[in-house]
């Protein structure tokens, strides 16, 4: 009898990353401390030229806007999220009340 060996072939949901074309480009999706509004302008173009020759845009963008991501994910800004209607947890630059 000859011995059959099954293969995981269950795909997690961030299986997808590993094609992305910002891999090691940290830097351009997410902001430095303190960024200035000019810099982050340059920054989220630059990355959005990434995001543009990506194969996995959309899972990207999907992912994100499913996990209330921060910085810059499948061509879209946090902003640009906020606006479609995927709004983060806690929005960066808000700050919780006394009550």
């Amino acid at each position: 009898m000859a011995a059959v060996e099954f293969v995981d072939a269950v795909q997690t949901e961030d299986e997808w990353m590993h094609d992305a074309a910002c891999k090691g480009l940290t830097h351009l999706f997410f902001p430095a401390a303190a960024e200035r509004p000019q810099a982050r302008e340059r920054r989220e173009e630059t990355a959005r030229q990434v995001c543009a020759t990506c194969v996995v845009r959309h899972d990207c963008q999907v992912y994100a806007r499913r996990h209330h991501e921060y910085g810059f994910w499948g061509g879209e800004s946090e902003d640009e999220r906020h606006a479609a209607g995927y709004r983060l947890i806690a929005p960066i630059g808000v700050r919780a009340t006394a009550g």
